[in-house]
């Protein structure tokens, strides 16, 4: 397995343990590299997920309409990091959100079905395909906590320290829904963090 496409997702599993020439031989049978251009659904609220994505290179997010017709966002996601609407995958049920490309992203793509075959093959993947959802667990929950007890200023500095690439790189309409913010609120809040 000698494609570029392959280094960074190979680089994120070695984090949890040093794969063998098996599990790289793995990587490039079960994981396909594709393209995908800015503002492509993926995957489709109320339709069971299919894949799981690994971002080489971009940013997506997840988002529903709620009973308005309303986007509202979920999650933000980047380079090396792996997104789907994760337990409507794991349960195979029908997705609560929609998986959009925010920019033209390089991705490397696994279905559910191949997931499950590469946990069964291997100890590695395993472990990090665990460790994998229960970040997407953490984050949820840690979204859930900052809308709860952060005000507005206080959720949008947060992402300035800790994730200051989505505000360099994701439409502000997109930024304030995920931190709850009406826009407007936002470009307030923008203007005075400037001052």
């Amino acid at each position: 397995m000698t494609s570029k496409y392959f280094d960074k997702l190979l680089a994120e599993i070695s984090k949890t343990g040093k794969p063998n020439i098996e599990d790289n031989e793995y990587i490039s049978q079960f994981f396909i590299p594709i393209n995908s251009t800015r503002n492509s659904v993926l995957e489709e609220q109320d339709k069971i997920p299919e894949y799981l994505y690994f971002i080489n290179s971009g940013f997506m997010r997840l988002f529903y309409y709620d009973q308005n017709g309303e986007e509202q966002t979920t999650f933000l996601c980047s380079q090396n990091g792996f997104i789907a609407s994760f337990s409507s995958l794991i349960n195979q049920t029908k997705a609560t959100e929609n998986v959009e490309c925010i920019t033209d992203c390089e991705l490397l793509k696994i279905s559910f079905v191949n997931a499950k075959q590469l946990v069964d093959k291997s100890e590695i993947f395993k472990n990090f395909f665990l460790l994998m959802f229960e970040k997407s667990i953490s984050l949820a929950t840690l979204r859930a906590n900052d809308l709860a007890s952060l005000n507005a200023d206080q959720r949008y500095q947060k992402m300035i320290d800790q994730q200051a690439h989505f505000i360099q790189n994701i439409p502000l309409q997109y930024i304030a829904s995920y931190l709850g913010i009406k826009p407007q609120s936002l470009s307030r809040i923008r203007k005075q963090a400037i001052k």
